[in-house]
């Protein structure tokens, strides 16, 4: 299974700036979205225009006046797919942050892996924006929790991609020092992502990248930040053991320049079995 998760910033603008031509030479079995920011017809659109039919969507738009506009996730995949699930917590209904599909993949273990694409906020240090945060990231943990233990139990696996929002060490992101008491780089979020290794969940590319600086997969469209490799390491596959066990790469498709970025984010693309 290839499975690709992006932040697209606009699935409207992303097509404008050249996505589909990356869709047509990546086909990923499963594509992981988010900030969508369009309805079901305009996505199953684009897919199909770019990759022909026969797609399942499962896709969450934004409905609280708060996300409107920014938000909306989705997983979409040619492979059988069975129950989508959208629950998180009741303060986040209508967020469009969270959607899991459980997906049919024969090689892996169990047959079949729960594929969750996350929005998680970006904060701001000291206000209500960061307080959204924290309790998102509470909720999360404790779906990761429960996700987690059906793993060990012989369930689905699963893996958890998207824009987390957050660079967890000082590899994850080029200017750390400038960084220590802003959203996105703050000791009690990156806490979280401390207690989801602690738990057992594999942060995919890292494992496979190594002790590395990056690969990063968010820059500034300001500027000389791309240019400069001047990123942050925020859009990630956090995968149960069993599925980690079997991923045999992962990798960020960095634009080759500037002008051919379709987003901000750059696509990470995992491999598992095969």
């Amino acid at each position: 299974m290839s499975l690709a998760t992006v932040n697209v910033n606009g699935i409207r603008a992303a097509v404008r700036r050249g996505m589909p031509a990356w869709l047509e030479q990546r086909r990923p079995d499963v594509l992981a979205l988010q900030e969508v920011r369009a309805d079901d017809a305009t996505l199953t659109g684009l897919l199909e225009e770019a990759l022909g039919g026969g797609w399942h969507v499962a896709h969450v738009e934004p409905t609280d006046a708060g996300s409107k506009g920014r938000a909306g996730v989705a997983v979409a995949t040619r492979l059988p797919a069975g129950e989508a699930r959208t629950a998180l917590h009741d303060r986040f209904d209508g967020a469009g942050r969270w959607v899991e599909l459980d997906v049919e993949v024969p090689s892996s273990p169990g047959g079949v892996v729960t594929v969750v694409s996350v929005y998680v906020h970006s904060g701001e240090a000291g206000t209500p924006k960061q307080d959204d945060k924290m309790a998102f990231l509470d909720a999360v943990g404790a779906r990761m929790t429960a996700l987690h233990a059906a793993a060990a139990d012989g369930g689905p696996q699963a893996v958890v991609c998207g824009d987390l929002n957050i660079a967890h060490t000082e590899l994850d992101i080029r200017n750390w020092k400038g960084n220590l008491t802003k959203a996105g780089f703050l000791p009690e979020e990156r806490a979280h992502l401390d207690g989801w290794a602690a738990q057992g969940w594999v942060d995919v590319a890292r494992r496979l990248a190594g002790p590395v600086d990056g690969p990063y997969s968010w820059w500034s469209w300001r500027g000389q930040a791309f240019d400069r490799d001047t990123g942050w390491r925020i859009d990630a596959q956090w995968a149960t053991p069993g599925l980690a066990d079997v991923a045999t790469s992962c990798e960020v498709d960095r634009a080759a320049t500037y002008a051919e970025r379709f987003s901000d984010h750059a696509p990470v693309v995992a491999v598992y079995g095969g």
